[in-house]
């Protein structure tokens, strides 16, 4: 697959209906989204349903040829999402401990900790996403190219994208989320030992991204999975049973817990260690690409470079970059909203440079929907908050300097793998790679405000931590970090995720994507693999480049799942933003059975797209 390029060379693209019909959808994604990660602990992508809306809004006016336009919009409007996920999942934390902060602070850790990873993830954006194409699909990137150009030439790749795209926005609305009809995830306990189970979020668009993915890497966030619900839940359930004691950081006996509580409480931890430690060996591994990539960047924005670049070749020059790095972290360690100091801001540096090189890959593996963004932030917490507690940081300001360290390095990481799944798309569509930067930039700057004033709105409506927004990620983090200033996080978990990964790593397997698996519920492995499997019958098997990316009409309607999904997921958001309240017929109609068939029949319908070429 390659850039689609533009005929003429200096395309229309960051034009000022481009930029003020992106920063509109980047306020109102980032407003639904930060709804619905303290709602649900979850957001959805809105690259595409901004690609969508784009299309729609320019085709209304009479604007056909936008391809490039379109692009510029969902780049801005999908920055929203992200910086509402990075603020949602850590900074309530801060009012759940009495400690509410200012929507002036909230929107300053928002700008700071945005602009922060997508200025970090430009260094890397040649090799990853250019020099590594073949290997590294970008799941809903590359979706959400087809989707433009589809929308942009129209014909049978159009109506395959737009059948998966209706296909799956009715499917979506007949779950539990909408109508519903059957429910959206399913779980049976397997007679393999107590709380051995297997379930499945059976939702389009994670049966899509494992079809784009392919079955390697679908196998081994899978397997991840496998190890933590087949093996460590039932060992866990296994020597509990014995215990009268509750075993901390449950409150409960192990003997009363479910396999959803002891994920909650145990396999969390250990899965955490394993992101941790694979994401280690990543970085370390790849330590000689970043040092190229930051040496290549700096060659091809010389003075003579830059006047010969292509232009979709073309970064920001490297010297704003770097000066727009060193300006930020100088701001953190000064600034008196934010309470780190100059120890805080040099731990988000590294912190941040790490995490935004193991996501800004990540992402490239399983796309943005299914990146352990808490896990790596609470990988962060964990090492933080325990080098403030030896510098003397206790009470209440170092529970506030480690929050605030975590929060600035989760928002950096969440819109680093936002930017990462933009360039992918602008460079399959022919983009400027600087052009969308700023538009990047434009996006965090746009939403950040709006992001914290939904937060206030949003907790004197239902108040934080109520059954009505549980604010569960953000709880999560209001625990680990007393534990670790008090000396009571459970290490060993921990260490057992770390040595898990190891194992992996020492077997010549990439760890990163198996300790991917074993932090996500196995629910949201499992449709993924069966995308994957799907992919291995009607491509990978017939191909001669075996696992190797390549578009294929599967792929087109596989994209068109993950917008479907993704549309309906903003939209129902909105409407029980709006107040209203679904499911309309006040309950599910039918079990969990009815939700295999469905998920069935869709799996059926992706495999007859490439079926029928054969």
């Amino acid at each position: 697959m390659k850039s689609q390029n533009p005929a003429e060379p200096t395309p229309r693209e960051m034009t000022v209906a481009a930029v003020l019909l992106g920063a509109a959808i980047a306020i109102v994604f980032g407003a639904a989204n930060a709804y619905l990660g303290l709602r649900a602990s979850m957001t959805v992508s809105a690259s595409i349903p901004a690609a969508v809306i784009s299309m729609a809004i320019f085709r209304a006016v009479g604007r056909r040829k936008a391809l490039l336009e379109n692009n510029m919009v969902q780049t801005i409007g999908s920055s929203g999402e992200s910086v509402a996920a990075g603020t949602i999942f850590t900074v309530p934390a801060l009012i759940l401990w009495g400690l509410p902060p200012s929507l002036l602070q909230i929107t300053i850790l928002a700008v700071l900790g945005g602009l922060l990873g997508v200025l970090m993830m430009i260094p890397l954006r040649h090799h990853l996403i250019v020099e590594e194409h073949a290997t590294l699909p970008y799941p809903e990137g590359t979706a959400c190219a087809e989707i433009l150009r589809a929308g942009e030439v129209g014909g049978v790749h159009a109506r395959t994208v737009f059948s998966g795209l209706g296909i799956s926005a009715l499917y979506r609305f007949l779950t539990n989320d909408g109508l519903g009809v059957f429910p959206s995830s399913v779980q049976h306990i397997l007679p393999l030992g107590r709380n051995a189970a297997i379930g499945m979020d059976a939702l389009p668009a994670l049966l899509g991204v494992g079809y784009i993915i392919g079955l390697r890497v679908s196998s081994l966030v899978f397997a991840g999975g496998v190890l933590g619900w087949l093996v460590f839940i039932p060992l866990i359930s296994l020597v509990g049973d014995h215990l009268t004691t509750v075993l901390p950081p449950a409150t409960v006996p192990i003997s009363e817990m479910k396999a959803d509580d002891i994920w909650e409480n145990y396999l969390r931890y250990i899965g955490a260690g394993g992101v941790a430690v694979g994401g280690l060996l990543s970085l370390a591994k790849s330590v000689p690409m970043l040092w190229r990539s930051v040496g290549a960047m700096w060659r091809r924005a010389s003075a003579s470079m830059e006047r010969t670049a292509r232009r979709e070749d073309r970064d920001l020059n490297p010297k704003i970059v770097v000066g727009g790095v060193v300006a930020l972290i100088l701001a953190i360690a000064f600034l008196p909203m934010v309470h780190v100091g100059i120890l805080g801001a040099a731990l988000i540096a590294l912190f941040g440079l790490f995490f935004v090189a193991v996501t800004s890959r990540i992402v490239g593996i399983i796309g943005n929907s299914s990146c352990p963004v808490s896990g790596m932030t609470i990988a962060t917490l964990l090492v933080c908050t325990l080098i403030l507690r030896w510098a003397g940081y206790e009470g209440a300001s170092g529970k506030v300097a480690a929050l605030v360290i975590g929060a600035i390095v989760c928002i950096a990481i969440s819109n680093a793998g936002d930017t990462s799944q933009d360039l992918k798309t602008g460079y399959l569509v022919g983009a400027t790679p600087s052009r969308q930067q700023i538009g990047e930039m434009i996006g965090v700057l746009s939403s950040a405000f709006f992001v914290g004033l939904t937060i206030f709105f949003l907790h004197q409506a239902y108040v934080l931590g109520s059954k009505q927004l549980p604010a569960a990620q953000a709880t999560l983090m209001s625990l680990v970090i007393p534990g670790l200033l008090e000396g009571n996080l459970p290490w060993d978990l921990v260490f057992i995720g770390a040595g898990s990964a190891l194992v992996v790593e020492l077997l010549g397997i990439s760890s990163l994507p198996f300790a991917i698996g074993l932090y996500l519920p196995i629910a949201t492995s499992t449709p993924i693999m069966v995308g994957g499997l799907l992919h291995w019958l009607m491509v990978e098997r017939r191909s001669k480049q075996a696992g190797a990316m390549e578009t294929t009409d599967g792929t087109l309607f596989a994209s068109g799942l993950i917008a479907g999904d993704a549309l309906l997921g903003v939209l129902l958001a909105l409407v029980l933003y709006c107040g209203l309240s679904f499911p309309l017929l006040g309950k599910v109609v039918l079990d969990q059975w009815a939700t295999w068939v469905a998920f069935a029949i869709l799996a059926v319908l992706l495999a007859r797209t490439d079926w029928r070429k054969k």
